[in-house]
């Protein structure tokens, strides 16, 4: 499976747009801060309209905020309206008679793909806001030494 510049970018523009959760946040300014096309984000941002996960705000100071707390939206909600399912082999559900294929099945691509909803669903925007914060915090304290 491999990650889309669409997912990418929409995870990042997710994250920004929870970091400035104080009021409504402009494509333009999502895009100037992460050197993102504001065309491509708009289309990145009416995906995540639709599955949900931001509103619109119509206006000429209107933006976007997020749908819900930033504690309740997963990397893996974001990435499966971006991308779909986060399968490393698609279309694999079917049951086959071939024994070797089922073989695979059970212990290599059902496994890799509960790990990786696992994963993606356990991480939150808030604990990405988190994070980064904690990164920044730390940069600042080794400029001083």
């Amino acid at each position: 499976m491999k990650i889309s510049t669409k997912g990418r970018y929409g995870l990042r523009a997710m994250l920004d747009l929870a970091m400035h959760a104080e009021s409504h946040v402009s494509i333009a300014a999502i895009a100037e801060r992460q050197d993102v096309s504001a065309n491509y984000l708009e289309q990145v941002f009416a995906s995540l309209r639709k599955g949900g996960l931001v509103k619109s705000i119509k206006g000429a100071q209107g933006g976007y905020v997020l749908a819900d707390k930033p504690a309740s939206i997963s990397v893996g909600m974001i990435l499966r309206v971006l991308e779909g399912d986060l399968a490393v082999v698609a279309d694999y559900n079917t049951l086959t008679d071939n024994q070797m294929e089922y073989c695979l099945k059970n212990a290599v691509w059902d496994k890799m793909n509960a790990s990786i909803n696992q994963v993606a669903d356990s991480i939150t925007l808030e604990d990405l806001i988190n994070q980064y914060n904690q990164l920044n915090s730390n940069l600042s304290l080794m400029a001083y030494i």
